[in-house]
């Protein structure tokens, strides 16, 4: 069964293609800049050996032309790895926010349509975009049926006492507001792969998951179920993250419009698009931030100082949620390859039952693996994300049911 997983964004279109069979990936890319004069389109066949790569740039190319440019490299001659579009049994869609009404994945039709449409209030910048992907995929791959996977549904099992934020509870009873968590398919994904690695049922692990990269996120799972999330009614809330605040004072926003005169689009700016790693020190990539605290320039220790303080105290927090914790799980671009912030996150811990090897944390194979000693309470582990295969999987799963 081969699988098409797509990840539509405003202006891009991510995606893969998976062989089921071995969950192997057989062709891989982006289309970005979509809308613009010139759109830029990659295509990798990672299927074959010398895994050759297609470069093109297309003017004015949108979602439309550019799944069914997609869709024609991936039955080219020379670069292709289907002969025709039924040879693609499903795609998989990752639709950011599935509200209350979706606690799994979905096959799509009019009235899923509707119902992601209707939580677009909730995620004005991602189902919109989501929808557009649907609605041309379902034209360029007309006999493959369609499945939803939501960001959100992972996190559907959290209780009412972690959801439900402390206001008029109007707002919840009219407009859903509450916590939803975001990256689901990333917390569920390395939270299976670490009962593999641990050797133990997952509906017998207590986690704590903590998804480090560009947006950022810490979970709380309780035999393997999500029982509370960093993130809450949009990704903004919890942690700090490149270019988003996480956790402010809800004030803030009124002393800036009041004293400062600010709109609320300027206020939305400051805290989605210039605060978090880049508001503290001009740089919104981790790695950029770690040259030049190691070079020692203050901001950036300042940066790497409040990043891992936070994530430092989540820890805590969800070790007191959950009274046991089996393994501290870390994923995502940071997570998998920051040795230094793995560390600085855990350092202070060992009366959690939490430490760092420092040499398995140097260890750098892109593999699930314990960079922890053997001795401690807690398994600190580092395991790569993979939420296309995750979201195939689900596919698949829904597809077959």
């Amino acid at each position: 069964m081969k699988i098409l997983v797509i990840n539509t964004g405003s202006s891009s279109i991510k995606y893969q293609l998976f062989d089921m069979a071995k969950e192997t990936v057989l062709a891989t890319g982006m289309a970005e800049r979509l809308g613009s004069d010139a759109g830029t389109l990659s295509h990798t066949v990672t299927a074959m050996d010398s895994a050759p790569k297609t470069i093109e740039i297309t003017e004015n190319l949108d979602h439309a032309r550019g799944l069914a440019r997609i869709a024609a490299l991936l039955m080219d001659e020379t670069h292709g790895v289907i002969k025709d579009t039924s040879d693609i049994a499903a795609v998989g869609h990752r639709v950011v926010h599935g509200g209350e009404t979706f606690q799994d994945p979905r096959i799509i039709d009019q009235s899923v349509l509707d119902e992601i449409e209707k939580n677009t209030p909730l995620a004005p910048l991602h189902n919109p975009a989501n929808l557009t992907g649907i609605r041309v995929a379902g034209s360029v791959f007309p006999t493959a049926p369609q499945a939803a996977v939501f960001d959100t549904a992972f996190h559907q099992t959290l209780p009412q006492k972690a959801y439900m934020y402390a206001l008029p509870h109007d707002l919840y009873d009219t407009h859903r507001v509450r916590r939803y968590g975001f990256h689901g398919t990333s917390h569920a994904y390395v939270a299976g792969k670490a009962a593999t690695f641990l050797n133990t049922p997952l509906d017998r692990l207590n986690l704590i998951t903590l998804h480090l990269g560009n947006g950022a996120s810490a979970t709380a799972i309780r035999n393997g179920r999500s029982v509370d999330t960093s993130m809450g009614l949009t990704p903004l809330e919890g942690l700090v993250m490149g270019t988003r605040s996480g956790d402010v004072d809800p004030a803030i926003p009124f002393f800036l419009s009041r004293h400062l005169n600010m709109s609320l689009d300027e206020i939305d700016a400051i805290f989605n698009r210039q605060s978090g790693l880049k508001g503290l020190c001009g740089e919104n990539d981790m790695r950029r931030v770690l040259e030049k605290a190691a070079a020692g320039d203050d901001r950036a220790r300042l940066a790497l100082d409040v990043y891992t303080y936070r994530i430092k105290k989540y820890i805590g927090a969800y070790f007191a949620v959950l009274g046991r914790v089996d393994a501290l799980v870390f994923t995502g671009g940071i997570g998998e390859n920051a040795s230094d912030v793995r560390e600085r996150c855990c350092r202070g811990l060992a009366g959690l039952g939490i430490e760092v090897d420092p040499v398995r944390n140097k260890d750098a194979a892109a593999l699930p693996r314990r960079i922890s000693p053997g001795s401690t309470s807690v398994a600190v582990l580092v395991v790569p994300t993979d939420e296309e295969l995750e979201i195939a999987r689900q596919t698949q799963k829904k597809v077959l049911e």
